[in-house]
């Protein structure tokens, strides 16, 4: 579940979303060599998501692993290889699969598997894979540092397989929203809106009952929560990736008031300003008003370091809007500054002011 950050300056790399020719570049670029060597011996992290919608997840996963492996990196858990320990097929995530029926088209050309030997291989490293690492001066994990989830894990920690306590903190989730009535309020509510839920122009209205439940199984499994972040019911319902939303996700470093900076990857910050929506996403933009290179928080004290590279096959099929490029990067630290895989530097601003 935890891991000690190395001792050494750290260069924390965003979601890599199977973008191996960036993750190259943003390692040159940092100044390692082709065994993630680096002549300052300085060392790397990676906050989760190396997998989907890239052309080539299996190498990110294969030269991603080597760096753990070789003790010259430490890698997290995102929601993305949790979505591969619960066998759920996901958007973007058909390179993994043996029958490949390539439903996600829109991706390809990508690197898929060959046998069930790789598969296998890159189970039993997303297994091993830690869901938060620290040091003193510093916190990462991939979505939210939520200090009642840590300490439900915590207590809860057996050496279980991941999927497998993802799946019981679900069921108890569900056992707890049953006997609370929000299941049948929601099945309720649903009524005759549950065909149009994936019709973007269908007037559907806010369903409080079905945006309770869908907050409820989010907080209440702490997985979910590391992951996939803090949510809370939404006040309008909102379209985003190919369905209706009844919850929302909650900028929680506002209420983050510990002394200790967190680093986050998740959240799809742009590096450019857009004039709607992000690569890959809804509507929702928890970044509005704030500068790319900016720490956030009720402290100042917590970035995120994920610049929607893992929307980057849009830019390649013309889908994605001109002059809107996204990023692969990392942030230094401690120097506080940013490196992108196209090999531009910026200071990042903001750190420590409320």
């Amino acid at each position: 579940m935890h891991a000690d950050l190395p001792g050494t300056p750290l260069d924390i790399v965003g979601d890599v979303h199977g973008e191996h020719d960036a993750l190259c570049g943003l390692l040159r670029a940092l100044g390692y060599d082709d065994a993630g060597q680096h002549p300052h011996g300085r060392s790397l992290v990676f906050v989760g998501d190396l997998c989907d919608c890239g052309p080539d997840s299996p190498g990110v996963v294969a030269r991603v692993r080597r760096l753990v492996e070789s003790g010259r990196a430490v890698a997290l858990l995102g929601n993305h290889e949790l979505n591969l320990l619960r066998g759920q097929r996901r958007h973007g995530n058909d390179w993994f699969w043996s029958d490949n029926p390539r439903r996600d088209a829109k991706f390809a050309p990508y690197v898929a598997l060959e046998g069930d030997v790789q598969r296998v291989e890159i189970l039993a490293f997303f297994e091993r894979l830690p869901l938060v690492a620290s040091r003193p001066d510093l916190r990462v994990v991939h979505a939210a540092w939520h200090a009642p989830s840590l300490q439900r894990l915590r207590a809860l920690w057996s050496g279980a397989p991941v999927g497998e306590l993802f799946d019981w903190l679900g069921d108890d989730a569900d056992a707890a929203l049953q006997a609370q009535g929000l299941h049948s309020a929601a099945r309720a509510e649903k009524g005759a809106w549950r065909h149009r839920f994936g019709e973007p122009a269908a007037p559907i209205p806010m369903l409080q009952s079905v945006g309770r439940r869908d907050e409820g199984r989010q907080m209440l499994n702490p997985l979910r929560v590391l992951t996939s972040g803090v949510e809370r019911c939404a006040q309008a319902p909102f379209f985003a990736s190919g369905q209706w939303r009844f919850t929302e996700r909650m900028r929680w470093w506002d209420s983050y008031t510990d002394d200790t900076p967190v680093v986050v990857g998740h959240y799809w910050r742009h590096y450019q300003p857009l004039e709607q929506e992000r690569p890959g996403k809804g509507v929702q933009d928890l970044f509005e008003g704030i500068a790319p290179n900016a720490w956030l928080g009720a402290r100042g004290n917590v970035f995120c370091v994920d610049y929607s590279v893992g929307g980057r096959w849009q830019e390649r099929s013309n889908v994605g809007r001109r002059g809107q490029p996204t990023r692969l990067a990392a942030l230094r630290w401690p120097e506080r500054e940013i490196v992108l895989d196209s090999s531009e530097t910026l200071p990042t601003t903001n750190f420590g002011k409320c």
